[in-house]
């Protein structure tokens, strides 16, 4: 790894950085490739990394129509957690929070990975239970879990509203000591310098127009820049999983929303954890730049949009005073949008499709940011050895034609979301 001076680190940041060397090479695409990743943004930079680094499968392109990073994995709230109780989903995402855990020495590169915690907030005796049984399906798997009564929420998090008056009242919380936070762009950048390594190449600028075929199956893609054949081709474009799969004729069962996000004006320390409750649908944190980063529901209607309307803004903004009051002079200084792709059981799919050298990911719903690693990881094994691995078994897209549900869609920001 080079090595800098201070005198020439400071040169080089005060030049505007022209001579710094790049991170990733910028390479002209060739005619074939073994595998076309179809997507730019942590997942499909996790997968070609994993193919290279785990299956020795270096022939591979990540082809992205804008620049790496741009939708959805720099249009989050960084939250990382595996607090989830279904089969299917209780292993994949805990594989992720250990692929986390060491991601920053595997890559390399500091993805600012920080495990502060999560609360988990109950509201109702119902909750409570909700809480509980989700927390024991959890420890049963070996994921940390721990249930706090109202006293001992009230002690950690001292700023919330516990008065009379309280439009939500606190009895309790079930507590992720192992979730946490991590830097987006970084997590991009981290795997996209660590698959250029070991000889992806990463083509930006590069829009998929559609699909090579012969006999029914997809052979390559064609491009903005040119048809680029390839043995096979995995899509992992977040919310616009929907109307490129439709190119290739093929029809998924989601829908494309927007989930907004926020970010206010910097203060002093004061949120040392991610908070969430399910009575509102709400999630905050707070940055290492002082911002308060909130979250809440998705915009009702469909959209492939960046952005988002008042209405859950003003829920949103609303259901943080409601906890906190004293954030209620706090001003927002940055808003922006993520376009999700919504699965009917809000989890997500690792697959191979009906059509021949077309494998998807997608349908991840609230969990796109969080299961980098083990998305990457898990689709990297399925496009290898052309079957899933045991973690990411259940995620087929024909689950719904045999009436199995992985359903989840209620453990967004938190167990007892809807």
């Amino acid at each position: 790894m080079a090595r800098y001076s201070v005198f020439s680190l400071a040169a080089k940041a005060l030049g505007g950085h022209r001579s710094w060397s790049r991170a990733w090479r910028d390479p002209v695409p060739k005619p074939a490739y073994d595998v076309i990743i179809v997507g730019g943004g942590g997942h499909g930079l996790a997968t070609a990394y994993y193919l290279a680094k785990e299956h020795g499968i270096r022939n591979v392109a990540v082809i992205e129509k804008g620049w790496l990073g741009g939708g959805n994995t720099g249009r989050n709230t960084t939250i990382v957690r595996s607090n989830y109780m279904m089969p299917g989903n209780t292993m994949f995402y805990e594989r992720s929070v250990r692929l986390w855990e060491q991601l920053s020495q595997d890559l390399n590169f500091n993805v600012m990975f920080s495990q502060r915690g999560q609360f988990n907030l109950c509201h109702s005796p119902a909750s409570l239970d909700a809480a509980r049984r989700r927390g024991n399906i959890m420890r049963a798997n070996g994921i940390d879990a721990e249930m706090l009564d109202r006293a001992e929420v009230m002690r950690r998090l001292p700023y919330i509203d516990y008065s009379e008056r309280a439009r939500f009242p606190i009895l309790g919380a079930v507590f992720q000591a192992r979730a946490g936070t991590a830097r987006h762009d970084a997590v991009a950048w981290g795997f996209a310098r660590a698959a250029d390594r070991l000889g992806v190449d990463i083509i930006q600028q590069c829009e998929v127009t559609g699909f090579l075929r012969e006999n029914g199956a997809v052979v390559g893609v064609e491009t903005s820049r040119g048809p680029i054949r390839a043995g096979k081709v995995g899509l992992a474009v977040a919310g616009h999983s929907g109307h490129l799969a439709a190119r290739a004729g093929l029809r998924l069962p989601i829908e494309s929303h927007v989930l907004q996000a926020y970010v206010s004006e910097p203060l002093a320390p004061m949120i040392d954890t991610v908070i969430s409750y399910g009575a509102a649908h709400f999630y905050i944190s707070q940055s290492d730049k002082g911002g308060l980063v909130l979250g809440g529901d998705i915009d009702g209607y469909n959209t492939y949009a960046q952005r988002g309307g008042l209405p859950i803004v003003e829920h949103t903004l609303g259901s943080a005073v409601a906890l906190i009051p004293s954030l209620s002079r706090l001003r927002v200084v940055r808003q922006w949008g993520g376009v999700m792709d919504m699965s009917m059981d809000g989890s997500p799919f690792i697959s191979r499709t009906p059509i021949d050298g077309l494998y998807i990911n997608g349908g991840w719903c609230y969990g796109g940011f969080k299961a980098t690693p083990a998305s990457g990881w898990c689709y990297a094994w399925t496009l290898a050895k052309d079957e899933p691995h045991p973690d990411n078994a259940e995620f087929t897209l024909d689950r719904f034609r045999h009436g199995y549900q992985i359903d989840e869609k209620g453990a967004g920001p938190t167990p007892n979301a809807h």
